[in-house]
């Protein structure tokens, strides 16, 4: 770790402090607005999604920073997601987020979820026919072509469990460098993270606070007894606790703000230290929740899960 950066196994940096951009009304001014107040703050790891709708707008805010000479391009560090009726053919999906984007590359490029859709759907709660079987070989093998491509840097997944995760390393030519997870004091994955420090696989966590701020997401993290005495302790906020937490534990943490107090506030989290007994009593006390479940993957007709334990292979 170095300059609040980790190297990945690609041989790429990634910072460990990184920007969501996911927004559920998205607007694409207020999107560029806080993307370049991100960037004056020092921000340099931005996270997408062709199904968040803000491709372009972080797109033209980065595009715009490179321009005015406020950012060089190999500073920043770009990550998109595959959505699920683009497994059919990611290399057109990759080609069609950089033309969206205005880039040439990006520096990270995941399987957003082990869902297949049809290729027509784009909504993100998608209906319940609308489900192909996951052919994971066939997936991995265009992610694989995007990177010989130089489409980007770097391939991943994302809300992996540890069972596909190991699936995928059997027979993957390229490892994933990065599984993009749900990840807090109250959803630790101590099973994961070991699976993937084994595999020198980084884990990106995201919802690190709990995700309050989104219309699936819980106050439940920052407004626990625990973290708020550690923040009172610490002169800190409960969200730089949380975010704390996340990078002791080697992972790179992905917030989502649009709003400047926050942050700043989510940055200051990379100068606090929590003490060694207070990341035990967080590991030891804490009572775990997974708050994004993926219920919208799981039925009885199409989905290849019928249940939420057969989405996350009973790691739920």
């Amino acid at each position: 770790m170095r300059n609040n950066q980790v190297r990945l196994n690609n041989g790429t940096t990634i910072p460990l402090l990184g920007m969501g951009t996911y927004s559920f009304e998205n607007d694409r001014k207020s999107t560029e607005h806080a993307i370049q107040a991100a960037l004056k703050m020092g921000y340099r790891h931005f996270d997408t999604a062709q199904i968040y709708g803000s491709e372009a707008a972080l797109g033209n805010a980065l595009n715009a920073a490179i321009s005015n000479g406020v950012v060089r391009r190999e500073e920043l560090f770009v990550t998109s997601k595959l959505w699920g009726s683009h497994h059919h053919d990611p290399v057109s999906a990759l080609q069609k987020t950089l033309k969206c984007m205005g880039m040439e590359y990006i520096d990270m490029y995941l399987v957003h979820w082990p869902v297949r859709l049809k290729p027509w759907v784009c909504d993100l709660i998608p209906e319940e026919d609308e489900f192909e079987p996951l052919c994971l070989d066939v997936t991995w093998s265009g992610m694989e072509k995007c990177l010989e491509m130089g489409l980007c840097k770097g391939i991943g997944v994302s809300n992996f469990s540890c069972k596909k995760l190991q699936n995928l390393l059997d027979f993957a030519s390229i490892p994933p460098a990065i599984n993009q997870v749900e990840m807090h004091p109250m959803w630790r994955q101590r099973k994961l993270r070991d699976l993937c420090r084994d595999h020198n696989i980084h884990i990106s966590a995201y919802s690190p606070i709990g995700a309050p701020g989104n219309f699936w997401g819980s106050t439940a993290v920052i407004e626990n007894p625990l973290i708020k005495s550690m923040a009172l302790k610490h002169g800190a906020t409960p969200a730089q606790v949380a975010l704390s937490w996340g990078l002791s534990k080697g992972a790179s943490v992905i917030a989502k703000s649009f709003n400047q107090e926050r942050l700043r506030e989510n940055k200051g989290a990379l100068d606090l230290k929590l003490e060694d007994d207070e990341i035990l009593e967080i590991d030891s006390k804490l009572k775990e929740m997974k708050i994004m479940r993926g219920d919208v993957y799981v039925n009885d007709a199409t989905s290849p899960y019928k249940t939420i334990q057969e989405l996350w292979d009973d790691e739920i």
